[in-house]
């Protein structure tokens, strides 16, 4: 009797705490139980116009944001090689695919993905105005599933270069894809601050980037300007090689252009525009934020970049003190 009472005192606490182990498990493990399961991941698919530095900077600071956040993301990369019918094509891919965001680069893939999207979270970067490219309902509240980041760049600062560089100069030429709404806005504001400097804006179109070169020759100007337009920049050097035998400048509208050969620029960090909204997918994908809702985002500080190299190959000189003061010099 006594061996027997034994076995079923033992038998009873077994049971009990076999049941407790039960008890315990079954509010959510809070015991740890979580932190050695797998790692949430994402799919991300990011379509882009063109390659060149700028658009190329926006997409790896993107990137990184996501990897600073320590998110477990998968990027399907596609790039429209400069043909809008692609990156329509691209943007029907994506739609039939099964991503958790998109992320398009430039104003022509833009619209091409918010046409053929409309049920999954669109992040935007690199897009001059999205308002005028009927992409959101207003920049403080885009409405819809698509918000970002625009490179709006301060056209009349820059254009005001030329009284340093250029100070005789009395007409501008700007060479522009005639497919880019981005460019036309571009064009337009660069119209408004010349008729301020005294300057007379002269423009030629394109329809694809062999076209550039013959339509800056076309042009009899003392200065060039060049927008953010993705044709144009992707052929930048026709520009530059137009500019260096007529001994003008080139003003650019971003950084990368003057690292490439142009005079000068007061622009933006595409690098740090693709982190920034890389910030904005952190916060949709995590935190459950509404593309409808948050307000398009811009930069506020700009950067005065100069290249002296461009600047000699042009036979332009630039004044001791802007060189001073500037953010960034190439030589």
């Amino acid at each position: 009797m006594k061996r027997s009472s034994v076995l079923t005192a033992a038998a009873t606490l077994a049971a009990s705490a076999l049941v407790l182990a039960a008890c315990g498990n079954g509010d959510g493990g809070d015991d740890g139980g979580d932190d050695g399961g797998a790692q949430e991941s994402y799919s991300i698919g990011i379509t882009q116009i063109v390659s060149h530095p700028s658009l190329d900077a926006a997409r790896d600071g993107f990137k990184q944001a996501l990897a600073d956040a320590g998110l477990d993301v998968e990027f399907d990369e596609q790039n429209a090689q400069g043909d809008q019918a692609t990156a329509t094509s691209i943007a029907t891919t994506f739609a039939n695919g099964d991503h958790d965001l998109i992320l398009a680069i430039a104003t022509p893939t833009a619209q091409a993905t918010a046409q053929a999207i409309t049920d999954v979270p669109i992040l935007i970067t690199a897009v001059t105005d999205p308002l005028e490219a009927g992409l959101v309902d207003s920049w403080e509240a885009p409405g819809g599933n698509l918000t970002g980041t625009s490179d709006l760049n301060p056209v009349e600062e820059q254009l005001g270069l030329l009284a340093d560089l250029a100070p005789d100069a009395q007409t501008l030429g700007i060479v522009y894809s005639s497919g880019e709404v981005n460019s036309e806005i571009q064009v337009e504001l660069a119209r408004e601050a010349a008729a301020g400097l005294g300057l007379e804006v002269e423009v030629a179109t394109v329809t694809n980037s062999g076209e550039v070169q013959q339509a800056a020759d076309s042009l009899d100007v003392d200065a060039f300007y060049v927008p953010t337009d993705n044709t144009v920049v992707s052929a930048l050097e026709s520009i530059l090689q137009v500019a260096e035998s007529r001994s003008i400048p080139v003003i650019a509208a971003e950084g990368d252009s003057v690292e490439r050969g142009a005079v000068a620029t007061y622009g933006l960090d595409y690098t740090q525009l693709g982190y920034q909204t890389g910030e904005m997918a952190v916060q949709i994908l995590t935190e459950g934020a509404d593309p409808a809702e948050m307000p398009i985002e811009t930069q506020t500080e700009l950067s005065l970049v100069i290249n002296t190299a461009a600047a000699a190959r042009m036979g332009v000189e630039i004044p001791a003190e802007l060189i001073d003061s500037a953010d960034t010099v190439f030589e």
